[in-house]
């Protein structure tokens, strides 16, 4: 598969209108007895979660928190065009549009994956993460694989707390073409100063997990759970795809940024791009062919839990928030 190209596997989501979807957004009751002694019992909520279930799989949707990003960190449009986008949604603030920062727990009964691990604290109001999985009952030690979508500070940070390796007994998936880049020297020098912290935090992750798995392309982690092809916003930006029973999930990680201009306006990026043009290229594709297919997806910095779908509206598309419960 091509950095550009998506190919129809990529969007097998056969989530109708229908009571199989309706339960896909339905509250998960119980754990299995595998899971349940890696889960204990749940203490007070301090950060918000939602849960579905796609077939066999229970989803918690969990954050590491949120920060506000400047509208001028947009590309495509000027600033003030940005913030009046956010204000004809009420999302505009002083200090620019607030974007959240998403992680997903996927538990098959038998494994708990994490996907991507948050800024921990890297940036904003974030560093929630390990509360939130352990409001949940949920050690580090219990997470059995951590998927990352990229290799930007905002999705792995958390890997690494005090030194050491946060997540101990966890087999850790990225793609082959981010951990090259982003351990390259010569690109490191290159970059940015506001980029520089990924190459630092891409170190890290390599130094405390030397047994990272570099993925190639699409490829199936366990059944039911495979790697997406989603180039663009880095070299090997992917989505992880959950399907089981006829149903199905898509996590995109950062496909899209905010509501007040994306999926209405594929043509804006976002300054933390490694190469906008691709970029463009996947969300020109990526928009239309999601709105095709329905698909139910979840995108990191999308306002929490980040759930919903992209449909078309008089000639546009735009983002339709998913139905999701809360953890009780």
């Amino acid at each position: 598969m091509t950095s550009t190209d998506l190919s129809r596997r990529a969007f097998t989501f056969s989530l109708a209108a229908t009571p199989a979807a309706a339960a896909a957004a339905s509250l998960a009751t119980t754990l299995s007895p595998t899971a349940s002694a890696k889960v204990g019992s749940a203490s007070v909520l301090a950060t918000p979660l939602a849960q579905i279930k796609i077939g066999r799989f229970k989803v918690t949707f969990l954050t590491d928190g949120y920060t506000d990003m400047p509208f001028g960190y947009f590309t495509g449009r000027t600033p003030e065009q940005v913030q009046q986008a956010a204000a004809d949604i009420f999302a505009a603030r002083k200090s620019g549009i607030r974007i959240s920062f998403n992680q997903y727990l996927v538990n098959d009964g038998e494994r708990l994956i994490l996907v991507d691990s948050g800024p921990a604290g890297k940036i904003g109001q974030t560093g929630k993460l390990p509360g939130a999985l352990q409001n949940i009952g949920v050690k580090p030690e219990a997470i059995d694989a951590v998927i990352l979508t990229h290799m930007h500070f905002d999705h792995i940070s958390g890997l690494v707390a005090g030194g050491r390796a946060n997540f101990p007994n966890a087999e850790v998936y990225a793609d082959r073409r981010d951990v090259k880049y982003f351990t390259d020297p010569a690109k490191r020098a290159a970059a940015p100063d506001f980029l520089k912290s990924s190459f630092d935090a891409s170190s890290e992750v390599l130094r405390h997990y030397p047994k990272l798995q570099q993925t190639d392309g699409e490829r199936q982690i366990t059944r039911g759970i495979s790697i997406v092809d989603l180039t663009g916003h880095t070299p090997g930006h992917i989505g992880v795809r959950i399907e089981d029973g006829g149903e199905s999930l898509l996590l995109v990680s950062d496909m899209l940024f905010h509501p007040s201009v994306h999926p209405s306006a594929a043509d804006v990026g976002f300054v933390f791009e490694q190469d906008p043009a691709a970029a463009l290229t996947m969300r020109q594709r990526f928009f239309p062919r999601a709105a095709e297919e329905k698909a139910l997806i979840a995108a990191t910095h999308m306002p929490f839990p980040g759930l919903g779908r992209i449909v078309p509206d008089n000639g546009k598309l735009r983002w339709l928030t998913a139905e999701w419960a809360h953890q009780s």
